[in-house]
């Protein structure tokens, strides 16, 4: 048993659809399971959507036209017939979508989002599946919520993992190509729940896990995992095996290539992961497995944009300890920000933040009630593993660098 994953760059058009039937040709798809994301940008015009559903409801309907005019003309381009089963399939969709506009009453933002967001991975996988049933690549279409249960962390849901295993266990069928979704779930009612953005490799561990799958592949644009973002630093490099233990670090770091929680559930029953070119798949590209060391070893470099750089001290230049320490995680915990860095001295407390949702200003409120408080705004946060002198160098040229650590093997700078 395989699992294959594939993202929305791999099919965000006709081409990348046909693409993805030619990889299954050249590589095979007896016993597999494809895991597939929304359509190239879908889940960011379907965030589009959302937001003009809860602030610029006159744009709504014009927003979700822009989502059905993308996959109308990549359906046009896949099938001859437009009595074909599939356009009815997806019409359906977004029919329930807009019931769903209609009827909702709930003023949960959270909650809203994975109602609707979804909707890209379920098209995608349905004219995908249409499309490889016409070319005489015979597969079932699955919807994932059927198999993986979640809890109601809506934006972020935490695996319910025996309802799950038994799920997957008692209603799958191994021995055929198999066709599902990518970063959705579902919780105790049945509502459709998120694993978080790039969910969609962790969708693929989950079922890999519960099937004792041979192997995960995710099929990328690039040629593996590379030791840096080719669109922010020249001249990167394809690593050829990596350790789950180093990946799974690279991943912590922000290295987009893989999910963060993906390779614990393949660690833990030593399932081997490849990063692939969907371009050249006969390629080695990258295996993540166990015992095997960072190839090459040379310096890997990881940037997230976007980020949110707190610095505070106390107001009466009193020691920042520990019950103040835990104040401030409380807090942080509380307004749901990702805490990428801290650092602390006597008198003072860094955080280097993702403000995922929103809520930056309430909690720069609480704080200020027991600190001085300076915020950076739209920081990037640098990481190098495995650093040198010379690549600490070149990292900070030409940039104001507004907080470093190192510890053994890496080093954190945060940049304005």
């Amino acid at each position: 048993m395989r699992v294959f994953k594939f993202g929305g760059a791999s099919v965000k058009d006709a081409d990348g659809v046909k693409n993805l039937a030619s990889v299954l040709k050249t590589i095979g798809y007896d016993n597999t399971l494809v895991v597939v994301s929304a359509m190239g940008k879908t889940t960011n015009a379907m965030e589009q959507v959302i937001k003009n559903y809860f602030e610029n409801k006159a744009e709504l309907q014009s927003s979700i036209h822009e989502v059905i005019k993308y996959h109308n003309e990549i359906l046009l381009d896949l099938f001859d017939n437009e009595r074909h089963q599939v356009f009815a399939d997806v019409k359906a969709f977004f029919d329930e979508l807009n019931m769903f506009f209609k009827s909702n009453k709930s003023p949960d933002y959270n909650y809203v989002y994975d109602q609707t967001i979804g909707y890209g991975e379920l098209i995608s996988t349905t004219i995908i599946s249409n499309y490889l049933n016409e070319i005489g690549l015979k597969n079932n279409w699955l919807d994932v919520r059927d198999y993986i249960k979640t809890d109601s962390y809506y934006r972020r849901a935490n695996i319910n993992w025996e309802t799950t295993q038994e799920r997957i266990s008692s209603n799958f069928n191994t021995s055929v190509l198999n066709i599902t979704q990518g970063f959705l779930g579902s919780d105790a009612n049945n509502f459709t729940t998120t694993l978080g953005r790039e969910g969609s490799d962790y969708t693929a561990a989950i079922f890999a896990y519960c099937l004792n799958a041979n192997s995960v592949t995710i099929w990328k644009d690039v040629p593996g995992v590379l030791n840096a973002d080719p669109r922010y630093f020249e001249n990167a490099q394809l690593l050829n095996q990596i350790s789950y233990r180093e990946a799974i670090e690279l991943a912590f770091y922000g290295a987009s290539v893989i999910h963060p929680k993906t390779l614990q559930p393949l660690q833990q029953k030593e399932i081997p992961l490849y990063v692939k070119s969907f371009l050249n798949p006969k390629a080695d590209g990258t295996c993540v497995s166990k015992g095997k060391t960072l190839e090459p070893e040379i310096p890997c470099f990881i940037v997230k944009k976007n980020q949110i750089l707190i610095s505070l001290s106390s107001l009466d230049f009193s020691y920042i300890v520990e019950e103040n320490i835990s104040e401030i995680f409380s807090l942080l915990h509380l307004y749901k920000m990702k805490v990428d860095v801290i650092q602390n001295s006597a008198i003072s407390f860094s955080v280097c933040i993702d403000n995922l949702y929103n809520n930056l200003e309430k909690l720069l409120q609480h704080l200020k009630a027991k600190f001085n408080v300076t915020c950076y705004d739209n920081v990037s946060l640098y990481t190098i593993r495995h650093y040198s002198d010379a690549a600490i160098k070149e990292l900070e040229k030409d940039k104001t660098v507004l907080l470093k650590q190192l510890t053994q093997g890496t080093v954190q700078i945060v940049t304005k």
